[in-house]
């Protein structure tokens, strides 16, 4: 299983993409409702998140990285903290975020198939 893979099946699933142009790259964003959930999933997974996008009336926003606050993409304070501040500075936004899914966890979601 790949990672585009795991998150369309696992993370993004009953979501809606508000990303509507086609792309090359799998590439996704989410109401705000919607990704408190991808937080939630991710968190459960396990799953690493390396930057949040915010986006306002389709334009990028504000980037907040894993990196800025020296935690691990993989420590969801971090994103927890960061998505809370995004929301309280700005309402209407969407979310973007690169994720990392562990080969591990793709190897243990490979052998379930």
């Amino acid at each position: 299983m790949q990672q585009e893979e795991f998150l369309k099946e696992n993370i993004f699933n009953d979501l809606e993409n508000l990303k509507k142009e086609p792309d090359q790259s799998i590439f996704y964003i989410f109401s705000e409702l919607d990704f408190e959930i991808v937080l939630k999933k991710s968190e459960y997974f396990g799953i690493g998140i390396y930057k949040i996008e915010s986006w306002l009336n389709g334009k990028s926003n504000t980037i907040l990285s894993h990196e800025d606050v020296k935690k691990k993409a993989t420590d969801p304070r971090w994103y927890k903290k960061a998505f809370s501040e995004l929301k309280s500075k700005q309402s209407e936004l969407s979310y973007s975020a690169t994720y990392k899914v562990s080969n591990k966890l793709l190897a243990r979601e490979k052998t379930k198939n």
